[in-house]
């Protein structure tokens, strides 16, 4: 299991939520409150970020040490200043390498893509499957071996035949895992969080398990004017829990959507 944090509003520095909190991401990494198949997140790290002023590509930053020995992401992250980043710490699913490529977030065109969670069995079950379902465009974009890559994977392919509708195309993505794992009877965890820089759309979903914690928090007294999405509460506050299969929908005004996924 990982750590994800993501967050949308007034421009900070990324280092304010990732280093400087009470239960920051970096704590998070060695001292987690509520993981339940780890207690370490110390195979990798990652941040992928929006220029503040220009609209380009997201920036990504990762690393497979642990946050704690990253001695660079500190002075990173309190020089970026951004109105939204991504931040990711991993836990690697056992089988599956300690690899720059296989460490989050994932990106193409403007989007930014974390995933906390794994497909049991992803070799031997839904690897073959899922790269039968996407198409070569999207197919070829695959660079690492991990279950979430592929399902980013799947979220791309969604999205071109909805015609780029998010909210649809990430429901359609988690139908489409539940279709495929149904014949394995495989658990998979998905809680997802996507970004253009603009909004954030989120996924506290899981087949045959308890998805992983999920919280958001809005207009926090030190971080007015934002939504913040993480895994766990990083400061004392208003966190709200996002009930089991359930997506969020955040957006550019930080108005906030929510309804059940209904597979």
């Amino acid at each position: 299991m990982c750590r994800l944090l993501a967050y949308l509003g007034s421009a900070i520095q990324p280092d304010q939520l990732i280093y400087e909190p009470e239960h920051s991401l970096c704590i998070q990494s060695y001292r987690p409150r509520e993981t339940v198949t780890t207690s370490v997140n110390a195979d990798g790290v990652g941040i992928g970020w929006y220029h503040s002023q220009k609209e380009t590509e997201p920036f990504i930053y990762k690393n497979i040490l642990p946050i704690w020995s990253d001695i660079n992401l500190p002075h990173l992250s309190r020089y970026i200043e951004s109105e939204c980043f991504l931040a990711y710490i991993r836990s690697a699913t056992p089988g599956q390498a300690a690899s720059l490529s296989n460490c989050q977030p994932f990106s193409d065109r403007n989007f930014l893509f974390t995933h906390n969670g794994f497909i049991e069995n992803f070799r031997p079950t839904l690897y073959q499957p899922i790269r039968s379902h996407i198409r070569d465009t999207v197919y070829h974009k695959i660079e690492g071996t991990t279950d979430s890559e592929h399902i980013f994977a799947l979220f791309l392919n969604e999205l071109a035949a909805v015609d780029g509708n998010w909210e649809q195309a990430l429901e359609a993505t988690l139908k489409t895992l539940f279709k495929l794992a149904k014949p394995y009877g495989v658990k998979v965890l998905a809680n997802i969080v996507i970004s253009d820089g603009n909004q954030l759309i989120a996924s506290r979903y899981a087949i045959g398990s308890t998805p992983p914690s999920l919280y958001w928090l809005q207009n926090a007294p030190h971080f007015p004017n934002s939504v913040i999405i993480a895994s766990e509460p990083l400061f004392p506050g208003n966190w709200n829990p996002c009930p089991e299969s359930s997506m969020i929908c955040v957006g550019k005004d930080l108005k906030i959507n929510m309804h059940p996924i209904d597979l």
